[in-house]
């Protein structure tokens, strides 16, 4: 039997940036947590020596074992799904910070249009322009509403940008000012300019400048070394929870963090309708506990958010037969058809691609969201097309070679050499809907170490996919033609979804809203049907945006944290539900 420990305000699960924003603030405010992290206690000194492109981007060292704990995948409902055990098609971060500490730094907020898609889709070009196969539905939250926790959190993050053109206008400037602007990226902006779009230096997560931020953490200048995705910042440059949220939580008495706490099961009492609690076991010592709380919050990774609640069997699954159910429901994210563009090459240029940082990039927005006319056109949303410079590596640059050479052999070594550092890559980050055959549910086959079934993911494209892919492609070929480029190859948009996760962008299954017929948690992420557990993070999705869902996540973690602290003072649900369906 579970050892039962002692009773705690809140008990949160995961321990990446959500869950850290969770724990800080609900710290702050005085409230007894406990924060379960499945990884170990990783701290900043661990990843020193992580500039070695060997270990980290092409053998994945910090990312999460896929031996014992995986997801199955296949695209139609009759299939067998079979488990991805290949590090380089699913990539999920492990130890405290999560997949924050791997992240890059983009840092966008979604659109107005984006929280309110299917209702003013439908006001703008009609219900028609809805595929019947998309799970289109609206947030219950707008712009307005969020833009107070997007502000929050780029402020705890220290943001470094410069406005949008074409976006919403803010009610302050970036934290910090923009990253460098290197000569890629002013080829690429002064190439848009003449094409009459609006580019902008993309905001970033990396710093640009010394910062302490309102919590008094503080983050160092980036030095461009082009280690930020796929490692941990071992100069604090970075924004991520073991730079910020974490450490502020941890200088509180009334935070506790337990490491290597795998949490198995949401405890749940089907008299009083509530979450009592989680059992864990501590994987350095195999010993199983139950952590009582008043209040539980899920804060993991989409897909471990999800199979919790089905583990746990909390709320109905999601049946795409009946198309009943909700957990499980609008599972998406940004597979092979979110990222298409153009590689060119240049004969006369060499840029010092070698140094860079995850964010340090150029953007234009006039193909994002809603922000160009899509009568005519047979997708709806949209996306950013960008130019980053990372920073590529001895390896990652030796990809740099034309369609017409094979990769092996003298003509290869000769082309991958000449075009090492001559060649430029744009590429188009789309949005990803929902659908009714796309979901996540168990495997009735695979299991994990300890004989729980793995989390079982239905992906296929929609009506959207293909089409705004080869859109993208196409606009972004035009700008690299702009630039001059000697050679350009385009990329080839997927007949299907390959079961390749390697971006590391996945949402929705448990997704918010203002009706319970279509939502499983409400605006401030807690649960319709359980009061006291909240469901934080990517998984609150009802489709994904045109842009990384990092700041997004963020935002809503900042509600979320507000609304588990009234809801610990007040009880009862915090939003008002409306009868109306937003539902395709």
């Amino acid at each position: 039997m579970p050892e039962e420990l002692e009773k705690v305000d809140v008990v949160v699960v995961g321990m990446g940036w959500a869950g850290g924003i969770v724990c800080a603030e609900l710290a702050k405010a005085g409230k007894n947590v406990v924060g379960l992290e499945k990884g170990g206690h990783a701290t900043r000194s661990d990843y020193i020596g992580v500039k070695d492109e060997l270990r980290f981007d092409n053998r994945y060292e910090i990312m999460q074992s896929l031996k014992g704990d995986t997801v199955t995948s296949r695209n139609e409902i009759e299939d067998t799904a079979l488990p991805v055990r290949t590090m380089a098609d699913n990539q999920m971060g492990t130890d405290l910070g999560g997949a924050s500490v791997h992240w890059a730094g983009a840092s966008y907020r979604y659109w107005p249009y984006e929280f309110e898609i299917r209702s003013q889709t439908i006001e703008k070009y009609g219900e028609d322009k809805i595929p019947e196969d998309m799970s289109l539905q609206d947030w219950g939250i707008t712009y307005e509403e969020l833009e107070p926790y997007y502000e929050k959190w780029e402020d705890t993050a220290g943001i470094s940008g410069e406005q949008d053109p074409l976006a919403p206008e803010r009610n302050k400037p970036w934290p910090n000012p923009p990253l460098n602007e290197t000569p890629s990226l002013k080829m690429f902006k002064d190439a848009a300019t003449n094409l009459g779009l609006h580019p902008f230096q993309i905001a970033a997560g990396n710093m640009s400048q010394n910062y302490e931020n309102p919590d008094g953490e503080k983050l160092n200048a980036c030095m461009y070394c082009s280690f930020c995705t796929r490692a941990g910042c071992d100069f604090d440059a970075k924004s991520d929870p073991l730079a910020t949220v974490i450490p502020t939580a941890m200088r509180h008495d009334n935070f506790e963090l337990r490491t290597r706490a795998n949490v198995r099961r949401v405890l749940y009492d089907e008299d009083s309708n509530e979450a009592t609690g989680v059992m864990y076991v501590d994987e350095t010592t195999g010993e199983e506990y139950e952590q009582p709380a008043d209040v539980v919050v899920l804060a993991a990774f989409a897909f471990t958010n999800n199979r919790l609640l089905m583990l746990s069997d909390i709320g109905e699954q999601y049946d795409p037969e009946t198309r009943e159910g909700l957990i499980g429901r609008n599972f998406n994210g940004q597979y092979n058809s979110a990222f298409h563009g153009v590689r060119g090459f240049f004969e006369n240029e060499k840029f010092n691609l070698y140094m860079g940082a995850g964010a340090l990039g150029a953007a234009v927005n006039d193909y994002a969201a809603d922000n160009f006319d899509h009568t005519d056109l047979d997708f709806i949303g949209g996306g950013a097309i960008e130019l980053r410079q990372y920073g590529f590596g001895a390896i990652s640059s030796s990809s740099n070679y034309t369609r017409e050479v094979s990769n092996w052999g003298a003509d290869y070594k000769a082309e991958s050499l000449k075009y090492a550092y001559s060649a430029l890559r744009i590429w188009y980050s789309s949005i990803a809907m929902s659908y009714w055959h796309n979901y996540v549910d168990l495997d009735p086959t695979y299991k994990d170490e300890y004989g729980d079934p793995l989390l079982r993911i239905t992906y296929k494209f929609g009506a959207n996919e293909r089409p705004i892919a080869q859109f993208g492609i196409d606009r972004c070929h035009e700008i690299m033609e702009e630039m001059g480029a000697d050679i350009i190859e385009d990329d080839e948009v997927a007949e299907e979804f390959d079961h390749v996760f390697s971006g590391g962008h996945y949402t929705g299954g448990v997704v918010m809203g203002d009706d319970p017929e279509t939502s499983a948690v409400n605006n401030y992420l807690q649960m319709w049907d359980v009061d006291n557990l909240f469901v934080v993070g990517g998984s609150a999705f009802p489709q994904f945006g045109s842009h990384h869902p990092t700041p997004t996540i963020g935002a809503l973690a900042y509600r979320a944290a507000e609304g588990v602290e009234r809801f610990l003072d007040e009880g009862g649900q915090l939003a008002t539900a409306k009868s109306k369906t937003m539902k395709a």
